[in-house]
């Protein structure tokens, strides 16, 4: 048996004899020490005392003397120094996803799976240091900096930060949500690093940019054979991302076969890889995040309902651009000082006139844009000033004037066409069908503020269609 100083004792909280013997054996076997009570009032007198040596808790919902959920409702100061893993009957999911956003690190469904058991203890005792620490450290950003690589200090983003925060301690799967632009990526590496597993990998993976016969084999792996081109063994990213952080971006772009494969190794915590026989465990936390409204692809049937509500236990949705007010004006000068340094230039700080114009811009590709248009005004002005011809002209005030750059650039801009499709069609002579398909998708893309997902259904083609010929044409122009 392991020391209890280096393995805290697990507090079993259980009113079936039976099960609390088994479960005790099965982690006694894995090195833990383990304490048995059989109420819920128990289980309280217990963990209210001092230097308990009591590390994670193994709560059943069904207590004789009161329910888990009121239990853990009662005494958050309880759930914030013990990480909580909480015992449900199959019927009984929704109860164990509240428990989730009540703070409990992780659930299980009776009969409890032994290996499954373990390696959730495990992985609870590793964040125990961590979170008493995280617990005593609220979130309190102090500089225009932000948090944990965002930029900002608007009232939206404090509440994200609060969020990252509470639920980055837990093993609980996030769900972001969001406008194109807004973050999300950004998000999930956050909570990994704000995590117990910040010193694991950080996998992201994006569903919509893989092809579907494809994306299996980048999630699970394959071993060698198993189809064409396989031609060694290969883990996927959920093995590479053990003991870290998976995020599967624009997870809605995913398709129904693999999501009922998804689900599978949500519930087992087991994969198995293309062409084999055998299952492999693995321990990975789970983020992901999606541009489009998730309830609404559930009700359009694009989406399974039970894979939704397995991934969204904490759902998390990124503010606009447009809502961030005074963040936009943080924004605009870290940008605009880390492409003047890269640039070899020296800028100013934007000027109010510049961040007024900037404020009124609906920003539809959110920080994502607003980086673009930064970086392309350091490259093409000199300094120190930044002129308000890098606004984009829909969100320049009437009632100012911006100079001869403006007016060149205006020049210079295509103006609406009021040629007849023949006409249209003249101006394309000499172009290649590659080409012509290059300019429409390029201008899609501009439309949605670079979101390459909204530009595809404008095109009525798959994401994954729009990435490959992207990096098909950076590949020809010899761009990294």
């Amino acid at each position: 048996m392991a020391d209890s100083a280096l393995s805290p004792t697990v507090l079993i909280v259980e009113d079936i004899a039976s099960l609390a013997l088994a479960y005790s054996a099965q982690l006694e076997a894995a090195g833990f020490s383990c304490r048995t009570v059989s109420t819920g009032t128990e289980a309280v007198d217990l963990l209210a005392r001092p230097l308990n040596g009591i590390g994670a808790v193994l709560l059943d919902l069904q207590l004789p003397d009161m329910d888990g959920l009121n239990l853990m409702r009662a005494h958050p100061d309880l759930v914030e120094r013990h990480p909580f893993i909480v015992a449900t009957a199959d019927g009984s999911i929704a109860r164990a996803i509240e428990a989730m956003r009540l703070g409990a690190f992780d659930f299980l469904v009776k009969p409890l799976a032994a290996h499954r058991l373990v390696t959730i203890m495990k992985s609870a005792h590793e964040t125990i240091p961590h979170h008493v620490q995280v617990a005593a450290s609220p979130v309190q950003p102090s500089s225009a900096q932000g948090y944990m690589g965002f930029i900002g200090m608007s009232p939206p983003m404090q509440a994200v930060y609060r969020q990252i925060a509470n639920v980055a301690r837990s093993r609980a799967t996030v769900f972001i949500t969001g406008e194109s632009g807004t973050g999300k990526e950004v998000c999930a590496d956050s909570i990994h690093k704000a995590s117990p597993r910040a010193a694991r990998p950080f996998v992201a993976i994006n569903c919509g940019a893989i092809p579907e016969d494809l994306l299996e084999s980048e999630l699970f792996g394959h071993l060698k054979g198993s189809f064409t081109g396989a031609v060694a063994d290969r883990i996927g990213a959920v093995q590479a991302a053990h003991g870290g952080t998976l995020f599967l971006d624009e997870i809605c772009e995913m398709e129904p076969k693999l999501q009922v494969k998804l689900l599978r190794f949500l519930q087992t915590g087991t994969i198995q890889r293309v062409g084999a026989a055998r299952t492999e465990e693995v321990d990975v936390r789970i983020i992901c995040a999606t541009n489009r409204n998730p309830e609404a692809e559930v009700a359009a049937g694009r989406f399974r309902e039970d894979l939704y509500y397995r991934l969204a236990v904490v759902p998390l949705e990124m503010p606009p651009l447009r809502a961030r007010g005074v963040d936009i004006a943080l924004l605009a000068n870290a940008f605009l000082k880390r492409y003047g340094e890269e640039e070899g230039k020296a800028f100013n700080p934007v000027s109010s006139v510049v961040i007024q114009a900037l404020g009124q811009h609906l920003w539809p590709g959110n920080v994502r844009e607003l980086q673009n248009l930064i970086r392309r005004a350091a490259v093409l002005h000199p300094g120190p000033d930044l002129p308000l011809d890098v606004i984009p002209r829909a969100a320049m005030p009437a009632n100012v004037e911006s100079g001869p750059v403006l007016a060149e650039v205006r020049s210079v801009t295509p103006q609406p066409p009021a040629q007849t499709s023949r006409a249209l069609f003249n101006s394309l002579t000499g172009l290649t069908l590659d080409e012509i398909e290059r300019i429409a998708i390029e201008n899609a893309i501009d439309q949605t503020g670079g979101s390459l997902p909204v530009a595809a259904r404008m095109l009525g083609v798959s994401p994954s269609t729009l990435y490959r010929k992207r990096e098909r044409w950076m590949a020809r122009s010899g761009v990294a």
